[in-house]
């Protein structure tokens, strides 16, 4: 049923411990059991698994329970053992686990939705069940009583959602690339703002309750640090993904941010360094450095009978710049870019080796990730693939 892995000494490397197989579908989501060699999943098969580990050092299923339909999404409340499970029907089921992990009892059926259920978060501070939908509804109902408490209608359908107990402000990220914050009451929400800064659509968050800072993570790859608390407006680009951001999760003992991407890279980012905001693009009807004219700028072209130019753009100092005059390619970490971009000529001069020193380190899972989720209190990483197999992963090594 599930292989046990004899770790390897590597420095640096996240070391991969378990695998977990046996699923006839992908799974949709997991999460590692706290205090417990343990992990639950649900999967687009309809089931709920509870793993434990055995005295062999394999994982077993002790609860095997079908659902009705495909579960989508799953929250988990290790100090209650509550587990509120999504449905492909929109419908969202909730369990109460026993102590040994080797029963689950049904305790309530919510109707939240008209469609998929995409995320579902249990709130205990507030005793709420947050959850949004493919029908483009963002719902929250009293987890005591079983009654909704209220509902938002979202522009586009919603793929991310973080709450902030302190402030109760709820951060809704959807397919459009935009992020919501709304600030929820016992049985109406209100607007405080939105905010866009992918180019495509945003596949998670991750919010920092200490730092106050909301990670988003989108199909275009990039990561954005959105500095909530300091109220400037501050935001960090991270782009170290070669394809679709699948989820995020802060280490705020270490100050580390965990991305995965649908790959299989799993990227540890530095936090705890001073990074810079990338610059606005500027614009101009010729490059910023030589002059000459851009192919658009026809006047210009004629009179100094000159044939126009493609415009580009440098990442350090956002001006519009020609092919000649932006010929290098850097790093520039503390920027966000982990991979080399153009920059102007100037500007790769001014670049010394010590701003080239990465601030993130590169691992590969070998599957493709769909789902992700990381446990501080052991520092153990669970990945779900497209394979239809869960790993586990000791991430002390790279995350400390």
């Amino acid at each position: 049923m599930a292989a046990e892995i004899q770790p390897q000494p590597q420095a640096r490397k996240p070391c991969l411990l378990s695998k977990i197989e046996a699923f006839q579908d992908i799974v949709s989501a997991a999460v590692i059991i706290p205090k417990e060699d343990g992990v639950i999943s649900v999967s687009e098969d309809r089931a709920i698994r509870v793993w434990l580990k055995r005295d062999s050092g394999q994982y077993w299923p002790s609860v095997y329970y079908t659902m009705p339909s495909s579960c989508s999404c799953m929250s988990f409340n290790p100090e209650t053992r509550r587990l509120s499970v999504g449905m492909d029907t929109g419908s969202i089921c909730e369990f109460i686990l026993s102590e040994d992990y080797n029963k689950i009892t049904p305790a309530r059926t919510y109707q939240a939705h008209q469609g998929r259920v995409t995320v579902v978060l249990f709130v205990l501070e507030m005793e709420w069940l947050l959850s949004t939908g493919q029908d483009k509804n963002f719902t929250w109902h009293c987890s005591e009583s079983g009654q909704q408490q209220g509902t938002y209608r979202t522009s586009a359908w919603v793929s991310g959602l973080q709450f902030d107990v302190e402030t109760r402000h709820a951060f809704v990220g959807d397919q459009s690339g935009q992020v919501t914050i709304l600030k929820l009451e016992q049985d109406n929400c209100s607007l405080v703002t939105t905010f866009k800064g992918h180019t495509g659509n945003v596949t998670a968050l991750c919010w920092d309750p200490v730092q106050r800072v909301l990670f988003s993570g989108s199909s275009d790859h990039s990561i954005i640090m959105w500095d909530i608390g300091g109220r400037k407006g501050t935001a960090i680009e991270l782009q170290g993904h070669n394809d679709k951001v699948q989820g995020l999760c802060y280490a705020s003992h270490t100050r580390q941010l965990i991305s995965c991407s649908s790959d299989g890279g799993i990227v540890i980012w530095n936090m705890d360094v001073t990074r810079q905001e990338t610059p606005e693009w500027l614009d101009s009807d010729s490059c910023q450095k030589c002059e000459q004219p851009f192919f658009w700028n026809f006047k210009q072209m004629w009179d100094s009978k000159k044939i126009g130019l493609r415009q580009h753009h440098c990442r350090k100092c956002g001006q519009a710049v020609c092919g000649k005059c932006s010929s290098k390619r850097s790093t520039i970490p503390l920027m966000g870019f982990e991979f080399e971009v153009r920059v102007c000529d100037s500007c790769y001069e001014s670049i010394t080796d010590d701003d080239r020193a990465p601030t993130a380190t590169f691992h590969d899972s070998k599957h493709n990730i769909v789902y992700m989720h990381y446990e501080p209190t052991t520092g153990n990483l669970l990945t779900s693939g497209t394979d239809k197999v869960i790993k586990l992963w000791d991430m002390t090594p790279v995350v400390s």
